[in-house]
């Protein structure tokens, strides 16, 4: 049975609306911008301390946290007060909140590497969420300036999160051997979580059937 919907996303695609949609219509728990508290707790490091002095971390594990915690929704939260951190560290601390989570059951979880920590296991339904380019860049448009910057952003996320998954997991993303489905969310958000928890119960019912 599936105990774990994993959502991953384009940029724009208004997963995190999606997911908070899934978690509510199942009474599950929701893993995406409350991952920002998990990383502090077993960090031992307040949240303001997690969201304050962005400067004194390095260029590189800037640029790679900066992919890696932003919301579904595309709005970026600050990675900082991190001085002790590199991007491994919180790999590892990732990877112990997100099999926590996974271990415990019923929890929608939001990118950050899930569907690759979580690729053997079979309660798990993963969803990677698409849109026409267009349509991610007017959702872009809620935290820029303009359209030309709406464009440049949601380019350079996507290129930054190929670049990610690269390097740490050795594989050309959106990889599409890890999902059970691609869904266009041009569909709406209520029709794309309608169909998400439809192909969960199909799933269901065949498992409880064989």
């Amino acid at each position: 049975m599936i105990k774990i919907i994993v959502i991953e996303r384009e940029f724009g695609t208004g997963a995190s609306v999606i997911a908070e949609k899934l978690a509510q219509r199942l009474g599950w728990r929701l893993l995406d911008q409350q991952l920002t508290g998990e990383i502090a707790r077993l960090a031992k490091v307040s949240e303001a301390a997690v969201k304050h002095c962005e400067e004194r971390l390095d260029p590189l594990f800037y640029r790679l946290a900066k992919v890696f915690w932003r919301g579904s929704y595309e709005r970026s939260l600050p990675v900082t007060g991190l001085e002790t951190f590199d991007a491994d560290q919180m790999m590892q601390f990732m990877q112990r909140i997100i099999g926590d989570a996974a271990a415990a059951g019923n929890c929608v979880i939001v990118g950050r590497g899930a569907p690759y920590f979580l690729r053997d296991r079979s309660d798990t339904l993963v969803v990677f969420l698409f849109a026409p380019r267009e349509l991610k860049i007017r959702r872009a448009l809620a935290l820029c300036k303009n359209e030309a910057e709406a464009s440049e952003i949601v380019d350079t996320v996507d290129q930054q999160r190929v670049a990610f998954v690269k390097h740490y997991f050795g594989k050309d993303w959106p990889h599409r051997p890890l999902y059970d489905a691609m869904l266009n969310t041009a569909l709406g958000e209520d029709i794309t979580t309608d169909a998400i928890v439809s192909l969960m119960n199909a799933i269901n019912k065949k498992k409880g059937s064989s």
